[in-house]
């Protein structure tokens, strides 16, 4: 049987490889990338969609920036321990350009995808700009991974960074642009979780770090900025909550209503998840702006435990009934799309 080679050849350690019967209808669509080789190579050899990139185990010390025409992309470790294969860099939002300006808090990020379809499992990615190392810098935000474009699907995967580690947004303002995580770790102290997205969080670890300051709180696990018009924001479910900090040193959250969209409504939903000691029982929520305080936005919880769960006082922390919480399912969120079906790629 005649074969054909879609793509052959190695080069700085990327390897590209897939063949196929020249008349098959359905082409196997690997790119392995090996240590010394480069992710970002791989994205831009990719043509079309449906394409799988595999990450041997390394550090990759790079920007990687996957584009809205790369779509139904599958980006993976090809160790199952995310540990192993690791994507980082240490861009801020404050971080000069060498073509002039900042990055700016998009700009800094490690992984950019604006690709429909991504799914993404068993890798680390990583933003290691540390606020002590650059004190001139005020612009402290450094994001490990922006991620926008529906259908989003992120499988064990480790999100590393400080301030802003994980920005779960949209493509457009009033795009409602679905995220799903699953079985991953996030770790930050202020914000790090926030974004616009419509994003369920299952099964996932957060964590909290310690940070050498005496104000409280250190920092916020969640920021929401979903629009008004989004019926649904974020959804951690099953989850759970630790902390590297002391005592009641974080929250649960703060709405955030950005500048460009203040008519912004945001919207959190924890339930069923452990919240450790590291989460402020007394005062879970807090505002990032007086002009919008936190009751009047869409923060609710629903059967969580824990040390950082106690309801001392009913008003601060609002709870979902039993009926309420039938609509705040993964199911409810992501609506027509069900990413646990195509767990495998």
């Amino acid at each position: 049987m005649r074969r054909r080679t879609l793509l052959t050849g190695i080069a700085g350690g990327l390897v590209a490889v897939g063949t196929t019967p020249a008349f098959a209808e359905a082409r196997r669509r690997v790119l392995y990338v090996r240590p010394g080789g480069s992710v970002q190579d791989a994205v831009d050899a990719v043509e079309g969609e449906g394409w799988t990139i595999v990450v041997h185990p390394g550090t990759y010390r790079e920007v990687v920036n996957i584009p809205s025409d790369k779509g139904e992309l599958t980006l993976r470790g090809a160790s199952r321990d995310p540990r192993a294969t690791v994507v980082v860099f240490d861009n801020a939002n404050g971080t000069p350009r060498p073509g002039g300006g900042t990055h700016g808090t998009a700009g800094s990020a490690t992984l950019t995808s604006a690709a429909p379809g991504l799914s993404v499992r068993d890798l680390t990615l990583a933003n290691d700009w540390l606020r002590a190392d650059h004190p001139d810098i005020t612009g402290t935000q450094a994001v490990a991974a922006y991620v926008t474009g529906d259908r989003s699907r992120f499988e064990r995967v480790r999100f590393l960074g400080h301030q802003d580690t994980l920005f779960a947004d949209t493509t457009t303002l009033d795009a409602f642009d679905r995220q799903y995580y699953r079985d991953c770790y996030v770790e930050g102290d202020v914000d790090f979780v926030f974004g616009r997205a419509r994003a369920v969080f299952e099964r996932c670890h957060f964590h909290t770090l310690d940070r050498d300051v005496t104000f409280r709180p250190e920092g916020m696990v969640f920021a929401p900025a979903t629009a008004r018009a989004n019926p649904y924001g974020f959804l951690a479910e099953r989850c759970r909550i630790t902390s590297g900090a002391e005592d009641a040193a974080y929250k649960i959250a703060r709405p955030w209503v950005p500048s460009y969209e203040t008519t912004a409504r945001p919207s959190l939903v924890v339930r069923d998840t452990w919240l450790g000691p590291g989460i402020d029982a007394v005062e879970p929520y807090t505002n990032m702006r007086e002009a919008y305080p936190w009751q009047t936005m869409r923060f609710r919880e629903y059967a969580n435990s824990g040390p950082g769960a106690l309801i001392s006082v009913p008003e601060n922390r609002p709870q979902l009934t039993a009926a309420e919480a039938a609509s705040h399912t993964r199911e409810m969120y992501l609506g027509d799309w069900s990413p646990c079906e195509r767990r495998r790629s």
